[in-house]
């Protein structure tokens, strides 16, 4: 059961950077909340904020407005509490599939062999056991995904922040990555009786988020709102088959003409 109080609070966010033809309004009175254990996924058009939301909430921007709270503390930089995964790998090739998971062990400067055991332990749950020596190079683009989805995972984060990261992949291979995600989501809490990760997942991919997600968050062309958030009233454990069932089937249908509506609107660009 989620927790009384929400593990992210996003209250009146806006957000600002400046380019080089001038200030741009990324963000705008965004608020939100995600409870402990709840898989919550942002959709909207290129460009509305949906990546610069993700690193604010990981403290690798800095919100001009509002704030966010992660457990209840304001974020103002960097935390541990995150894991993160892009939609590229970014795996460091001179390195071994197990070293690269390794690696924010080392960046936090903590002792590698103390989690070495760990290391292991994910990629097997994701199918790379036999892969922990081998270089980056030497494995397909949804195997480095799966060793990215390790390393975010090594130190154990209560948060996992991903910025599409299945948006590089073939088809098949997505479909697979979004079973895998779901079963270690669900394999956090079975394997030792704790949460489940709390999941802020961004996706241009409106069937994607239905299928995986709790809720789903639409946001509005830049600079990005919150234009609704709908519930996923589609039961627990999915399989491929939840993809094509009816509820699913509505559910995408009507996200996809929030969407278009919200496209429509006229909003500015930038900000004097």
């Amino acid at each position: 059961m989620p927790n009384p109080q929400p593990l992210i609070r996003i209250e009146d966010v806006d957000m600002v950077y400046q380019a080089a033809s001038g200030p741009v309004e990324a963000l705008r009175g965004i608020s939100l909340t995600v409870d402990q254990g709840e898989f919550v996924s942002l959709v909207g058009p290129s460009g509305c904020g949906k990546s610069t939301l993700l690193r604010c909430i990981a403290g690798l921007r800095s919100v001009t407005g509002g704030r966010i709270l992660v457990d209840g503390s304001p974020v103002d930089k960097p935390i541990p509490k995150v894991g993160m995964v892009f939609q590229a790998a970014v795996m460091l090739k001179w390195r071994s599939v197990l070293d690269n998971v390794l690696l924010p062990v080392e960046l936090y400067g903590l002792n590698p062999r103390d989690y070495r055991d760990r290391a292991h332990d994910l990629l097997k749950l994701v199918g790379l056991a036999d892969f922990a020596k081998k270089r980056p190079g030497e494995l397909s683009g949804g195997m480095q995904q799966r060793a990215s989805l390790c390393r975010a995972l090594i130190l154990d984060p209560p948060i996992l922040l991903m910025d599409e990261p299945f948006g590089a992949l073939d088809a098949m291979t997505r479909d697979d990555m979004n079973l895998e995600l779901l079963r270690i989501w669900g394999e956090q809490q079975a394997g030792d009786g704790g949460p489940r990760k709390t999941v802020v997942f961004v996706t241009h991919s409106i069937p994607e988020a239905c299928f995986l997600s709790d809720r789903v968050v639409v946001m509005s062309p830049r600079p990005g709102r919150v234009a609704s958030i709908k519930s996923v009233a589609v039961p627990r454990p999915r399989t491929m088959a939840t993809r094509v069932s009816p509820e699913l089937g509505r559910m995408t249908l009507e996200l996809y003409n929030d969407l278009a509506q919200k496209n429509l609107e006229e909003v500015p660009q930038t900000v004097s």
